[in-house]
């Protein structure tokens, strides 16, 4: 009879146990919550929330188990021994799934990425829509879903935290005027800065890099955008938009590849060159040629 109504003020007590811990751990959450402006920092601070409020019922669990079990004369030690054997044989077999459990509490408590992040990780790129301490689910711009074990996770590329760059490479003729393209470039940046729309999207003025390179048939010129986070492609495509427009407008070219032949004239150029662009198979460029 005692012993029955100890199993049951045991039972009672893991039953408050329970209770007053999640209690505890959210009362803290809401607490850190007052002092953040971050909705997605909020959502990091309840998912770790959710997991302190597991690890806690199952330590009590665990407790309230053992003292059961000594209250009914059931030897703890043995059954210690023998799930410390199975323990170890889950753990060999398990190994996988435990790194990725360990993986993804750190992955939450360092925020290395929130939901809504565009990443890549694990060999996949796209918008993190879920985050949980097993897997990472995000969908790339296909529409594709991708559930990335968080125990193959060794490096996180997060391309929207707190701002990005939209880098512009731009291609002209080798016979442009480099400083008039990069006039024009600019003049384009400060529109689009100014533009309402758009305005609110971008951070600083245009950076002018300059020629970034000299590549085949073109002169290569870099600029770029500090933008709010996942704002870089857009900014990146509306300008490219305004610029052909503008180009076009001074006269600027903007390069193909083409080809140009040098017939019978002599080493310092005396003679024209006669230009001629390939288009379609090559049986039209030997009619040319004819």
């Amino acid at each position: 009879m005692a012993s029955g109504l100890r199993i049951v003020l045991i039972l009672a007590l893991a039953w408050v146990g329970v209770v007053f811990s999640h209690k505890l751990i959210i009362s803290f959450r809401i607490y850190v919550s007052r002092n953040l402006a971050d909705a997605e920092e909020v959502k990091r601070i309840a998912t770790l929330g959710r997991v302190f409020r597991y690890t806690a019922s199952v330590v009590i669990s665990l407790l309230t188990g053992i003292l059961i079990l000594g209250e009914l004369g059931i030897s703890v030690a043995p059954l210690l021994g023998a799930a410390g054997v199975v323990g170890v044989a889950v753990g060999f077999g398990a190994q996988s799934l435990i790194k990725d459990y360990f993986t993804g509490f750190f992955i939450l408590l360092e925020n290395q990425m929130r939901q809504g992040d565009v990443i890549q990780a694990g060999g996949k790129a796209g918008v993190v829509e879920e985050i949980t301490l097993r897997y990472v689910r995000m969908r790339d711009y296909d529409g594709n879903v991708h559930f990335v074990p968080n125990g193959s996770i060794t490096t996180v590329t997060n391309m929207t935290r707190g701002f990005a760059f939209a880098v512009v490479d731009v291609g002209v003729a080798y016979r442009e005027n480099v400083d008039q393209a990069l006039a024009v470039m600019r003049r384009v940046g400060d529109e689009l800065r100014a533009d309402p729309v758009f305005g609110v999207k971008i951070i600083e003025d245009i950076e002018m890099v300059g020629v970034e390179k000299w590549a085949d048939s073109a002169v290569i010129l870099r600029c770029r955008f500090k933008v709010m986070p996942i704002e870089q492609w857009n900014v990146r495509r509306e300008y490219l938009k305004r610029l052909k427009a503008a180009f076009d407008a001074a006269g600027i070219e903007i390069p193909f590849p083409h080809l140009t032949l040098y017939a019978g004239q002599a080493k310092d150029g005396a003679a024209p060159p006669f230009p001629l662009k390939l288009a379609g198979s090559a049986n039209a460029f030997a009619d040319k040629l004819e």
